[in-house]
């Protein structure tokens, strides 16, 4: 492999690494050489990805953590410097979307409900803050590393319904470009931030509002398909290949930027 692409052996970090991306690029990370710790709250999940790996000759572990507590992710990042001394890279995969935070076809922006709007911002967007606030000091200390951000095409445009879940990928995004000139600026270069935007992906949390139960297309999953100029949705595996250049040195001149995996959906105009 060229130098530029190893990655073997990095500590790498996923925070909702037990949703279906965040578990797919686990086991691909693992597989490249990475020791990979998968951060959840679904232990039973966490466990079985773990098992899944090492079956396959792989190293992981999981740490059960709550993104929106500054104390569960300092303890987990102790554990990961007691057991690897280092972390090399983070993932910020945690998050999701609420009904309230939504507005369906026949509603208006009347019926959102703040509350849940609120919990949504927190989950996505502050639920990335806090996990680099964290594991960013073990980077700075060890003057190098590579974070990499989850951001959406809810991001680009303000799509219909996903009120909350739109403004909180769009503050990530800014938010990407923002500490990726703090870090640079205030501690090193070699510290890189970036975010990828992953177009549709069928998950465990929009596979309902996509596909119907015999698998057939939802109103929304044809309008998602047919501004998608390749017309499907994306596989978790077609993500790997980004997240591995934005961790390894081929991408030690790019910080701040999305990364758009998407099949042509944000090009597409009419």
């Amino acid at each position: 492999m060229n130098a530029l692409f190893n990655i073997n052996g990095k500590v790498v970090v996923i925070t909702g690494g037990t949703g279906v991306l965040g578990c797919s690029i686990a086991k691909y990370l693992a597989n490249e050489g990475c020791k990979v710790v998968i951060l959840g709250r679904n232990e039973n999940t966490g466990n079985e990805i773990v098992a899944d790996i090492t079956k396959e000759g792989g190293e992981a572990i999981f740490l059960t953590c709550d993104v929106m507590s500054q104390k569960a992710c300092q303890v987990v990042c102790d554990e990961v410097m007691k057991r690897y001394g280092r972390v090399d890279a983070l993932l910020n995969a945690a998050g999701g979307n609420m009904p309230g935070a939504t507005i369906a076809p026949t509603g208006t922006f009347f019926d959102l409900k703040v509350e849940e709007f609120e919990r949504v911002l927190s989950l996505n967007l502050t639920g990335t803050v806090i996990p680099t606030q964290v594991f960013l000091k073990p980077m700075v200390e060890a003057g190098k590393g590579a974070i990499v951000n989850f951001s959406s095409m809810a991001a680009f445009r303000p799509m219909t319904r996903v009120a909350g879940y739109a403004a909180a990928k769009a503050g990530i995004s800014n938010f990407t470009a923002f500490m990726a000139t703090e870090i640079a600026k205030k501690f090193t270069n070699n510290i890189r931030v970036n975010a990828i935007a992953p177009g549709f992906f069928l998950t465990n949390q929009n596979r309902a509002l996509l596909t119907n139960p015999d698998g057939s297309l939802t109103e929304r999953g044809a309008d998602v398909i047919r501004q998608t100029p390749f017309g499907r949705f994306g596989d978790p595996e077609e993500l790997c290949g980004t997240i591995h250049y934005l961790i390894s040195d081929a991408a030690a001149f790019v910080t701040g930027t999305v990364a758009v995996v998407d099949g042509g959906f944000n090009a597409f105009a009419m």
